[in-house]
């Protein structure tokens, strides 16, 4: 994989980057960030990473997290952004993504804006996009960027990439663990990335409150057919003392049984509203129907935020799988 000249160019030229992620930030997303930002770094560029929402603890292990501002951390810093004219999106393609718009930043203009992102659904914003859907994770695409630019991956970037690479391949289990994630995962272990301290950090080091969760959250699971429905309420988070954060890939634990080809995940943010996860194996593409409702994502893992009943969001979603794609009754 060749990242575009003209993306490299932009980069090795240029001077004074704000790098920003998407709201509600994962693995991928912070990792192939601070990968990149360190990069820059080191060809002694001035580079900012910037994320509405802060860094969710369990993702506090990856080298450079205490580096990312809050949309209210950078105002109060001292930093001037204003003065940061080079923007890039990072594991998003649309500037409404990363929740700027809405926010006290949304006077800031830019001369250039860069975007790369692996995301299936696609929108028009950028003036260089590197957008490649078929790839794992952006932190690949971060990681073959740093490769171009003839810089030596340190062993902090080893880990920010080997994390993003894992959590969006979920552990090297999805169906887009490919050859050549193998490949740039076994380089970056050889970078100084530990397999072993990584997946410990990501997979066992829950709190008692989000394993608390996560029993009521099975206790929530509905079978339909080949689709299972599970919901977290904002009571839930109440009585275990959590938060959205601790849900991650609470939407994939379905398919440690044999049948499920569809998971949905309903998260309550306010009455009446609920935040929508969709995975999905094979051929059925979870991502046109986020669409529908404004949202978007990859083919096998989508996202988007619905008003109304739960009940009649539910039925709405099995009704509109069943007509996608012949979900079995």
């Amino acid at each position: 994989m060749r990242p575009p000249e003209t993306l490299i160019n932009f980069l090795r030229e240029n001077d004074h980057f704000l790098i920003i992620t998407h709201l509600n930030p994962d693995g991928d997303a912070l990792g192939s960030s601070a990968a990149l930002a360190m990069a820059l770094w080191k060809l002694n560029k001035k580079a900012i990473l910037l994320c509405r929402d802060a860094v969710p603890e369990f993702y506090r292990f990856l080298p450079g997290n205490e580096q990312f501002h809050t949309f209210e951390s950078i105002l109060s810093s001292g930093l001037d952004a204003s003065e940061y004219k080079n923007l890039i999106l990072a594991d998003c393609n649309d500037i409404s993504r990363t929740g700027m718009e809405k926010s006290r930043l949304a006077h800031l203009t830019f001369e250039t804006t860069a975007v790369i992102d692996h995301h299936e659904t696609e929108k028009t914003f950028g003036d260089i996009r590197w957008i490649v859907p078929q790839v794992a994770a952006t932190g690949m695409m971060v990681y073959y960027i740093v490769k171009e630019l003839g810089i030596g991956i340190s062993e902090e970037m080893a880990v920010n990439l080997y994390a993003a690479i894992v959590v969006d391949t979920g552990n090297f289990r999805f169906e887009n663990t490919t050859a050549d994630v193998l490949s740039v995962a076994a380089r970056l272990a050889e970078a100084g990335a530990r397999p072993h301290v990584i997946h410990r950090a990501l997979n066992e080091t829950w709190s008692e409150g989000r394993f608390k969760l996560f029993i009521k959250v099975l206790n929530t699971l509905e079978f339909h057919g080949t689709t299972v429905i599970s919901t977290i309420t904002r009571k839930m988070f109440e009585e275990t003392s959590t938060s959205a954060d601790d849900t991650e890939n609470f939407v994939s634990f379905p398919y440690i049984m044999r049948n499920p080809q569809v998971s949905i995940l309903l998260r309550e943010i306010d009455t009446n509203y609920y935040k929508v996860s969709l995975r999905s194996r094979g051929d059925l593409n979870v991502a046109k129907i986020a669409e529908a409702y404004g949202g978007g994502g990859h083919k096998n893992a989508a996202g988007c935020t619905v008003r109304g009943d739960r009940a009649r969001i539910k039925a709405e979603l099995l009704d509109r799988l069943k007509r996608a794609a012949n979900v079995p009754e």
